[in-house]
């Protein structure tokens, strides 16, 4: 087995020596160069069977020097790595002609993988074609490690035509990166076409989609294009794909099998050759085995999955989110505002149920709300209670809560019968349950009074009453 040589560059002496001695373990050679010169001279020279560089080096930027390398040896594999994570910097990578995209900080196992497949793709040709025109008007925003895992996939999806999956929250801005992918595309210039399965009435479903002729059903007076036909030479972007009908789910199937459809009550098929981009906020896979979505279907649909993490799963990058919808604010016409920090932790510590898109309400609101240029921790946090009794109010309808209750409260009837409880029977049932909710919520946030009363949704003067009065310990 021959020893394969890594041209491993990068300005960080100390994670050159971590680098190459994990390369060295797992059996590969390492030259260890710190800038661009000294790599296009190995380059050159005919050294090295893989690049493992830096973006941003003393004397050149990495990305850049991808064309470079790849007009002197072609098919040499080369390995981006960088701090620098954000799409463009991974959507760069990928049109250059970087086998793969790593952002720092990476699992050494990652990095060991990326490189067994570049060199086991060492002779293939790849065509690296197509270029992309990037500016900063996309608000696919983070730093964080779930947010590059999203990037590194864009980034292979926008050169081809694959269908593209997006499952994630509400609010999570799948139609964002859906967006995202059509405008970094080929396609930029034809049209983006949206259709929401839950926003619309199952029975219209396929007449949006495929089109109707005059005449195929009772109102239908004239003609209708239908979604498809919108999208020609595009993108058509299904939202809740989970909520298309059975009957629809048939003909959406057959037209990603032949490329072809005929509108309802037509006698003449029409070829498509749009692309179909998805996405779901429900487990399609739960809704295939449970026989209500087309596992053939979903196949089809599912050939580039895109998984977006919610907003809690993601907090670091809250503070980068909250100054984008500032400015964004601005450039809407709304005066300039920015929060406090201590404003700004508050507003990394709540949970976010309703992700991205309340978090951009909850911004806008306080920002046309209060009149001072500086949000405060006192605005913040009196908004935050508003959004967590809605959130509380929203959730209690879809949960058990009160049954369980209902049962607990009928087991201590049934412990008295055939008599009636003692009287004061209110208090002590509030007491009993307002005791462990509150001791729960200062051990889930570590006895932080602060968060605990965030979470309770009761101001922090009342927290500390009730702590006294019910004789609480607090957690250290």
């Amino acid at each position: 087995m021959k020893n394969y040589n890594v041209l491993l560059t990068d300005d960080d002496n100390s994670l050159r020596l971590i680098l190459s001695e994990s390369l060295l373990r797992a059996g590969y050679e390492v030259t260890s160069l710190k800038n661009a010169n000294e790599l296009m001279d190995e380059i050159k020279s005919g050294r090295g069977d893989i690049v493992l560089t830096d973006v941003i080096m003393p004397d050149g930027d990495g990305i850049d020097l991808i064309p470079k390398i790849k007009k002197i040896r072609e098919n040499l594999p080369i390995i981006v790595m960088s701090a620098k994570s954000n799409l463009h910097t991974a959507v760069r990578s990928n049109q250059e002609g970087a086998f793969e995209y790593l952002p720092k900080p990476f699992d050494i196992n990652d990095l060991l993988i990326a490189i067994e497949r570049a060199l086991q793709s060492k002779t293939q040709k790849i065509d690296y074609s197509i270029k992309i025109d990037l500016d900063d008007s996309f608000s696919l925003i983070g730093s964080s490690s779930s947010m590059q895992d999203v990037f590194k996939v864009i980034s292979k999806v926008v050169t081809n035509d694959l269908s593209v999956l997006i499952s994630g929250e509400s609010g999570t801005g799948k139609e964002v990166i859906a967006k995202t992918i059509h405008e970094l595309s080929d396609r930029k210039n034809k049209p983006f076409v949206a259709l929401n399965m839950a926003a619309i009435p199952k029975e219209l479903i396929e007449s949006e989609l495929f089109g109707h002729e005059k005449g195929a059903f009772t109102g239908a007076t004239t003609r209708h294009e239908g979604k498809f036909g919108q999208a020609s030479n595009g993108t058509l972007f299904l939202d809740e794909i989970g909520d298309m009908p059975f009957s629809a789910q048939t003909r959406l199937l057959r037209v990603l099998q032949e490329r072809e459809y005929t509108p309802i009550g037509g006698s003449n098929t029409i070829k498509t050759n749009a692309r179909i981009i998805s996405a779901s906020q429900n487990q399609l896979e739960k809704m295939v085995q449970n026989g209500v979505f087309r596992k053939d279907l979903f196949f089809r649909l599912n050939v580039i999955p895109i998984i977006v993490p919610p907003l809690r799963d993601r907090k670091s990058d809250i503070p980068l989110l909250v100054n984008y919808f500032l400015k964004k604010n601005i450039k809407e016409g709304l005066p300039e505002k920015f929060f406090s920090s201590k404003a700004s932790e508050l507003l990394s510590e709540y949970f976010w149920p309703g992700n991205i898109r309340e978090l951009e309400n909850f911004i806008k609101r306080v920002s046309i709300l209060n009149s001072d240029k500086e949000i405060s921790s006192d605005v913040v946090e009196q908004n935050l209670h508003l959004e967590i009794q809605k959130n509380s109010i929203k959730n209690i309808k879809n949960s058990n809560l009160s049954k369980n209750f209902e049962s607990l409260i009928n087991d201590l009837f049934s412990n008295y019968k055939p008599n009636l409880p003692p009287a004061g029977l209110y208090n002590k049932v509030i007491n009993a349950i307002e005791k462990p909710l509150i001791e729960i919520c200062l051990n889930v946030t570590g006895g932080n009074q602060h968060k605990a009363a965030l979470l309770l949704g009761i101001n922090r003067n009342t927290l500390r009453k009730k702590i006294k009065d019910l004789n609480i310990s607090i957690p250290r």
